[in-house]
């Protein structure tokens, strides 16, 4: 007959204490460089368990007046709830205060949260003063025998109890139930102190950050409510940031094979994004949404139209008076209303206004008005002329000079914040996304080589956004075949990188944003050999793509 295996020597006391102290601590360096709350949780579990060889045991966070299941293990029932690995809990909170308003002190977890006090019960089954039908009940459904509990509280460095680890049925080394011993409450207590300041360090942790996005919120509330139309680039332009930085980080070949982000590195890339236009907020509003371009303080193309009035209205005086006849009447009228349809035009700015234009502008400027009680002048002021004759956009050259101060000013703010180490590279990301791959953007002259791949991605995120975005009040929002022809004249410009932009074509980047934030209009079809810095291959590729997602569609 078969002889069982020879125990093997028991471990000194004092070598077992040692043991298992150089576990707690090893336990609470971990517990402490844990960043992720829900593994966090599941670890204070597990050790708990292990230190007092428990069969099971539950994690719970106190919320208000609440006991909120976030991890139960079992080893017997195969229970493997909650924490990042398990499946999901569907148990109810469980209540610290009776509807009286009384303290809930029958059950024993909501007792130990109450009152702060270790309970260690050998059988549940012959306590007394707490109310076990529940756990009874469950055994009779399960067949489980729930005997001996530990329940320990988690206080934070104030003392107040911020969770409760609950351990059930300590096994002795032949694997019978056993009461939980003194030395194993004083473990588990000691684990449960450092895990709750670990736990308590990492809630504070998420609420500074809570914190802090809610202050760049509140930063571009203000931008927003001084423009609605910067509000929400402010929020698309992160959106593009990530979603092109993530493409790059899959590729696997090719110059950018090399880049990775970890979670720290999303994160900061993230606030950099919410943070690039925080400049903004020093930007004199009427520059910032100038629409037109004579708009100031309001739109002076009203004061030009009243000057045509004038000078209609001195022609039909000249005719009445017989000062000229009726076919130079109605030239002069034919004229003058041209004029003033194409003053019209001209006011509300554009992609390019041709030198012919501009020589327009002038000779208008230079018809004659007599202002009442006043000398006669030029029909244009040089300020008039100077902003009808903007070559692109709204903006002379001395409101561009002030909106590309918002750079300046946004480096300036982040600079002076003294950021943590896994965000120092914020100010670098959100100060770059108007520099160029030749040295020639601003405000710094950087060059491609100069800068750091997450500033690239968003150089070209915010031009993207820009030409699409429908919300501007100077300009409709670009087609995507537009989009693209512009994005790809910049490649060929030296002004957004090259690399990143046949990722933003390759990986569908573009399609991606445009199906989420372009309207349905917007979205047309791209014919991908008239994209400029588009290789003929590429090109071939990208069409058909397109054409299996039209044919899969259909």
């Amino acid at each position: 007959m078969d002889r069982p295996p020879s125990p093997l020597p028991a471990m000194p006391v004092a070598d077992e204490i040692l043991a298992r102290l150089e576990t707690l601590n090893a336990i609470g360096a971990a517990l402490s460089s844990e960043k992720d709350l829900l593994t966090l949780l599941e670890r204070i579990l597990e050790a708990a368990r292990d230190f007092a060889d428990a069969d099971g045991g539950t994690l719970y966070r106190v919320h208000g007046n609440e006991l909120v299941f976030e991890v139960i293990r079992n080893d017997s029932l195969g229970f493997f709830m909650g924490g990042r690995h398990g499946a999901p809990i569907s148990f109810p909170p469980l209540p610290l205060r009776l509807p009286d308003g009384g303290g809930n002190h029958a059950m024993v977890v909501a007792h130990c949260a109450l009152s702060g006090q270790t309970v260690n019960i050998p059988d549940a089954y012959e306590a007394a003063g707490y109310d076990f039908s529940g756990t009874r009940a469950f055994d009779a459904r399960t067949g489980y025998r729930s005997r001996s509990f530990l329940t320990v509280p988690m206080k934070d460095h104030d003392g107040e109890v911020i969770g409760v680890l609950q351990l059930i049925n300590a096994k002795s080394p032949d694997g019978s139930v056993r009461p939980f011993s003194s030395a194993d409450q004083r473990l588990v207590e000691s684990l449960a102190s450092q895990a709750a300041i670990a736990l308590n360090n990492r809630r504070l942790l998420e609420q500074m950050e809570k914190l802090f996005e809610s202050l760049i919120e509140l930063i571009n509330t203000a931008i927003d409510e001084k423009s609605p139309y910067t509000g929400g680039h402010c929020e698309r332009v992160p959106t593009l940031t990530m979603m092109l930085a993530e493409a790059a980080a899959r590729v696997s070949q090719g110059p950018l094979a090399g880049f990775t982000m970890s979670e720290a590195d999303r994160y900061e890339l993230k606030i950099a994004g919410l943070l690039h236009d925080c400049g903004k907020i020093t930007t004199p509003v009427h520059v910032v949404d100038k629409a037109t371009k004579l708009e100031t303080l309001f739109d002076r193309i009203g004061l030009v139209d009243t000057r045509f009035e004038v000078l209609l209205r001195d022609a039909e005086i000249a005719h009445l008076k017989g000062e000229i006849d009726a076919q130079a009447y109605a030239a002069r009228v034919t004229q003058l209303e041209s004029d003033r349809a194409f003053v019209r035009r001209a006011n509300t700015g554009g992609e390019f206004m041709a030198d012919a234009d501009i020589a327009r502008i002038q000779a208008i400027a230079a018809h004659r008005w007599r202002p009442h009680g006043s000398d006669e002048q030029d029909f244009l002021s040089a300020d008039e002329v100077e902003n009808l004759s903007i070559r692109r956009g709204t903006l002379n050259r001395a409101e561009r000079d002030i909106i590309n101060h918002h750079i300046v000013m946004t480096i300036r703010m982040l600079e002076a914040l003294p950021w943590p180490s896994h965000l120092e590279r914020v100010p670098e990301y959100a100060g770059g996304h108007h520099e160029r791959m030749d040295g020639k953007g601003y405000p710094k002259g950087l060059t491609r080589e100069q800068m750091s791949i997450p500033a690239r991605v968003m150089g070209i995120a915010d031009v993207f956004e820009a030409l699409t975005a429908r919300d501007r009040p100077y300009k409709p929002g670009k087609t995507l075949s537009e989009s693209l022809t512009i994005l790809g004249r910049m490649k060929l410009d030296h002004h957004i990188d090259p690399d990143l932009f046949d990722v933003f074509l390759i990986e569908g980047v573009w399609r991606d944003y445009a199906e989420r934030f372009l309207e349905p209009q917007q979205i047309d079809e791209i014919d991908w050999s008239k994209i400029p810095g588009v290789e003929p291959e590429l090109a071939q590729e990208l069409a058909a793509r397109d054409a299996a997602r039209r044919s899969a569609y259909t």
